[in-house]
């Protein structure tokens, strides 16, 4: 491990330890050096963003594409980052530690793993093979001398499963469990819900995402709920793609440049990437 990412590690847990911080999703290196610019304490990288910027589905990029990403994030600042490292790239325990030992050595200070399959017939892994992938993903963790913090996250709420907080709640147990770090439920969104995911992984770190403007969801009100972490997902990706779209649809559609008018000061992007 480098001093580096030692420091990294040691700043990463350190913010899960108390208070709640906000974990914003960089898409590229540019707007990681943005996002530092701005203060925020670390990052994490969004499979859908980073597949969007390479005209992909986000579950497109193979491994190899995806662990150099990371590592490009990792070195664009010297804050701790967070790999969305979907469901480890593979099906079985073996796959997803190899993987994990890999995402490892980009440098990362932590990664998640989900226990989403891309099966729309049968979309998460059977319970016991999902307890078993998280517990592979810990053991390489360990083995690899390097305490990175590992996120299980159960994908219930964005398969809109009925019965989804009943299966996240017991999902995110067995993985604290099993040796998950901090737990996450991308897609709940009910600040009773949130409360009760919080106090049955409790001491555990629980993330939350907000991916559009709710007044339930805010810094200050998740915080009282007990959340530790929050992060944005693809949210800040879609934001610049909906300019970058509206833009050109205008010019397409009127022949005129006016939402040009809109962009970022070309002299503030110099600086900021200058001191950065």
């Amino acid at each position: 491990m480098s001093e580096t990412q030692r420091a990294a590690v040691e700043v990463f847990r350190s913010l899960h330890a108390e208070g709640c911080f906000v974990l914003p999703n960089p898409w590229d290196v540019g707007s990681a050096m943005y996002l530092r610019h701005l203060g925020f304490k670390a990052l994490a990288t969004t499979s859908s963003g980073f597949a969007f910027s390479k005209g992909m589905l986000d579950e497109a990029p193979a491994v190899d594409a995806v662990l150099e990403h990371v590592r490009d994030i990792v070195h664009a600042t010297p804050l701790p980052v967070n790999a969305d490292f979907r469901h480890g790239y593979a099906d079985e325990p073996e796959g997803v530690a190899e993987n994990v030992t890999r995402c490892v050595a980009t440098g990362t200070a932590g990664l998640s793993i989900e226990d989403s399959t891309g099966n729309s017939e049968t979309p998460l892994y059977d319970i016991q093979l999902a307890v078993e992938r998280i517990k592979a993903a810990r053991r390489a963790i360990d083995a690899s001398g390097i305490p990175v913090v590992l996120t299980g996250r159960c994908e219930a709420f964005l398969t809109r499963d009925r019965n989804a907080f009943i299966v996240s709640l017991q999902r995110l147990i067995a993985y604290a469990d099993a040796g998950a770090d901090c737990l996450y439920a991308p897609g709940v969104t009910d600040p009773g819900q949130i409360a009760e995911i919080v106090r049955e992984v409790s001491p555990k770190p629980v993330n939350v995402l907000v991916s559009r403007p709710d007044p339930n969801l805010t810094v200050a009100k998740l915080a009282d709920l007990g959340v530790r972490r929050i992060s944005v997902g693809s949210a800040l990706a879609r934001v610049a793609w909906g300019a970058f779209m509206r833009a050109a649809q205008s010019i397409a559609s009127t022949g005129t440049f006016d939402a040009l008018g809109e962009g970022a000061a070309f002299a503030e992007l110099n600086q900021i990437f200058e001191r950065s």
